[in-house]
């Protein structure tokens, strides 16, 4: 229900608190272990879970996420399992909002109305998917909305005061924008060093969805989340932790996703 992620919004908003959002792919490196990942983000601080549904041809996704989307396809991860992932969260966890985010491909095959009947049955919240320009969603977000889904769309920096009223127009639950051009994970993120102020980005697109903001794509460590969550409304990461999974295992995830929570949080 997008009912989930306005009052996550909404608690942390009467906490003087930016939302902390991670991003893991489903499936990565195995159904097991990616299952008990995503059942303990929120007890270590996640406000909100992006859940990656892997796609062959990923072409918003820097190498670590692409290469996340190879192992868990590897592993038989599907658009299916990964919504059983979600339904098994659901068993433990009727709170914290699931975003699934991926590409248009999968879900079109499965059919907009079966797979958000599907969405909403095992407790998901919404979907951010990339490559659907929002001249080419209304099936996808009429389906959604028979069924009370939140469709989350990006912006950029690239997004002009022209594009954004259509970039918007239909979203619900938050505007997820996008810190930088490129793909995730890059270095190029738009920051106050580098003389570009993600204050002034965040509060257009925030003036013209009258939802929050949340940012993402190339926020790496607890130092740039606390930054970063002075300006918008939510920060996300995921390409660090995807890596930090991969290159060291399930506890040592763990602990950088409560320092990015506790940072993103304005706590020590």
């Amino acid at each position: 229900m997008t009912l989930r992620i306005d009052q996550t919004f909404s608690d942390l908003k009467a906490q003087n608190k930016a939302a902390f959002v991670a991003y893991i792919m489903g499936g990565d490196p195995d159904r097991e272990t990616s299952q008990k990942m995503l059942n303990a983000l929120p007890e270590h601080g996640v406000d909100i879970i992006e859940l990656g549904i892997p796609f062959t041809d990923p072409m918003a996704d820097g190498p670590v996420i692409e290469d996340a989307g190879i192992r868990a396809r590897k592993s038989g991860t599907t658009l299916k399992s990964v919504l059983e992932m979600a339904k098994e969260f659901r068993t433990q966890n009727t709170t914290t909002p699931i975003i699934v985010m991926g590409y248009c491909n999968p879900i079109h095959q499965m059919g907009y109305e079966a797979f958000s009947e599907a969405a909403k049955d095992a407790g998901v919240d919404g979907a951010i998917i990339v490559d659907l320009p929002p001249e080419e969603d209304a099936e996808l977000r009429a389906a959604f909305d028979a069924h009370d889904l939140a469709l989350i769309r990006l912006a950029t920096p690239t997004t002009n005061a022209q594009r954004l009223p259509k970039v918007v127009e239909g979203t619900k639950g938050f505007v997820y924008y996008v810190s930088m051009t490129g793909v995730t994970g890059a270095n190029n993120v738009a920051n106050k060093e580098k003389g570009t102020s993600i204050k002034e980005q965040v509060a257009c697109v925030k003036e013209a969805a009258k939802l929050p903001v949340v940012v993402g794509f190339g926020v790496k460590t607890p130092e740039r989340a606390r930054v970063v969550a002075e300006d918008a409304d939510g920060v996300v990461v995921g390409t660090a932790i995807v890596r930090t999974l991969f290159e060291d295992g399930p506890d040592a995830t763990l602990a950088l996703v409560k320092s990015l929570a506790d940072a993103t949080h304005g706590e020590t």
